[in-house]
This record gives structure tokens, C-alpha cells and sequence, in this order.
């Protein structure tokens, strides 16, 4: 009979649970949306990690667990919040968040409404998409429209939200500009040959008689060898590229452009060629006297 030793016994069981994954440690080897899942709330399987999230938030203020995203060891949590009983669905402010699912811990990323899921967009070139929104900063007012994409922090094990200034995104659109001044906004999605996106705005500020009008140009990316985010104010003729790129129709990515119908959009991209003047007299136009006869 075949003896075996328990030390052997013991370093094959260590092998085997050091291969064996762990859901709430060790996530998917590489990022992507293939690997980015959004759980299912009726699936079985899912119900681990709806469990821990929903544990995470206990203490927080919400009244439904709207969307659960899961990459690696965190968590893409949305969160709704209904001010009253009676209050209407598209009155809900909402709130992302980063949930760790190794240690119940939790970050809150934004707030909002009227949130817009976009498709995955990639802003370094071979990197990993990542998932973006459109999103509001009310709902019974003109609200202003922003805009963010969310990448995982590998090193921080959490998720972020991008180009973030005062708690909110890249501002695209103004919901009640000032009446005193004439002003024009266009916003695009845009890519890159190279496969990078990137987002361009246009605000044009026409003052009448008081001032020169005023372009404000800006683009929104990653800059290529550190990967930091930029915001770059354009100018010369960068700025008149971006200006022609966020106009055009058909360049834009979808769901992620407006004002492309605005007058100086249309003026930019269809210019009316000048009227030249006619110097050719019409057939018929005959004067009163002919050469060489005398009045």
C-alpha cells in the first residue's frame, strides 16, 4: 500500500486554493468591456455580489440599487434616490459609486440625473474602453448637460471618473445661457486614426455691437505618453480644425453630439458661395442711339 505524507497532502492543498479563484479578490486578467459585466439581478450566480454591494451602501441614502458593473475587485455601482413617495421616475437624482469587493469599502464618484449610459470609448491608443455618460444636474429646470467616461485604477483597486472639476465632468451644454449675449454650443465625440476618442467643444459668444465675438475652443483626452488627462484650450488653426470636426455631420460617435443644426455650424460647413456681380448687359438692352448717327 502506497503511503503518502501530510506534508505532501498539505502542500497539494495549498497549490490547489492558491489556483482556486476568489470572486470577491481576484478579478478578470485585463480590462475591457468583454470583461466589464453588468450583474444580473435575477441570476443566481450574480447574487454574491448584489449582496455585497447592497451591505456596502447600507448607511447611505438611496431608495433603489439601479445598475451593478464588475471589473477585477471593484464595483460600478449606480444608486437612485426618490424624493417623495409620489415623486415621478424621472425626477430620480442619482449616485455612482466605486465598492470594493474585498473590503465593503466605498467611494462615491458623482451625482446627477437624467443619466445616459454611451457606448465604451477608448482614450489611449491600444488601451481598454471605458464606459461613458451623458448626464443632467437637475430635473425640473434647464439643466446643464455633462459629460465622463470611467476607468479602473489598478493601483488604487477603485473605479474614477474623468475630467472631474467641482464635483461634475466636462461641461457640453448650457440650459439657459444669458439673454444678454447671442450664444452658439456644439459638443462631438470624436476618433482618431490612431483609434484614440476624444471630445471637442465650440462655444461662440456674439455680443452685438458692444464687443468683438469671442470662440472658446476645447479639447478633452489623454495626453499619449503619460496618460493624464487633458483639457486644452485651442487656438490658430487647431482650433479652427476642431471647430470644422464638431460640425460635420457623420463625425460625431453616437448619441454623444449637438448643435450641429445651429446657423454657424451650417454656415461653416455649407458656405453659400458669394454672389458675384452681373456685368454681362441682358440681350434686350438697347440704348437710344446707335453709333454714328447724329441726336
Amino acid at each position: 500500500m502506497r503511503v503518502v505524507s501530510p506534508l505532501a497532502i498539505a502542500a497539494l492543498l495549498s497549490a490547489l486554493f492558491a489556483a482556486a479563484p476568489n470572486s470577491a479578490q481576484q478579478g478578470p486578467s485585463q480590462q475591457g468591456p468583454e470583461l466589464f459585466r453588468w450583474m444580473d439581478f435575477h441570476n443566481e450566480k450574480d447574487q454574491d455580489i448584489v449582496v455585497w454591494v447592497t451591505r456596502s451602501l447600507s448607511a447611505e441614502k438611496w431608495t433603489a440599487l439601479r445598475e451593478i458593473g464588475v471589473l477585477y475587485d471593484a464595483a460600478l455601482v449606480v444608486t437612485s434616490l426618490r424624493s417623495a413617495p409620489d415623486s415621478s421616475p424621472d425626477q430620480d437624482a442619482f449616485t455612482l459609486w466605486s465598492v470594493s469587493l474585498t473590503n465593503h469599502g466605498i467611494t462615491p464618484l458623482l451625482k446627477g440625473y437624467n443619466l445616459r449610459w454611451l457606448d465604451f470609448m477608448t482614450f489611449t491608443e491600444g488601451a481598454a474602453e471605458e464606459p461613458t455618460i451623458l448626464y443632467d444636474n437637475c430635473s425640473e429646470c434647464s439643466p446643464d448637460t455633462y459629460f465622463t467616461s470611467f476607468h479602473f485604477d489598478k493601483a488604487e483597486h477603485t473605479w474614477e471618473a474623468r475630467w472631474m472639476r467641482a464635483g461634475q465632468g466636462v461641461h457640453v451644454w448650457t440650459g439657459n445661457p444669458p439673454a444678454a449675449v447671442s450664444w452658439t454650443q456644439v459638443y462631438a465625440g470624436l476618433a482618431e486614426p490612431n483609434g484614440r476618442d476624444l471630445i471637442g467643444t465650440w462655444n461662440h459668444f456674439d455680443y452685438g455691437k458692444q464687443k468683438p465675438a469671442e470662440d472658446f475652443v476645447y479639447r478633452y483626452d489623454l495626453a499619449p505618453i503619460s496618460g493624464l488627462e487633458r483639457t486644452q484650450l485651442l487656438s490658430g488653426k487647431e482650433a479652427e480644425a476642431m471647430k470644422q470636426r464638431v460640425c460635420r455631420n457623420g463625425e460625431a460617435l453616437p448619441g454623444l453630439s449637438r448643435g450641429q443644426d445651429s446657423e454657424l455650424c451650417q454656415q461653416l460647413v455649407n458656405p453659400r458661395p458669394a454672389r458675384k456681380p452681373v456685368t454681362t448687359p441682358p440681350a434686350n438692352n438697347r440704348g437710344r442711339s446707335t453709333p454714328g448717327t447724329n441726336h
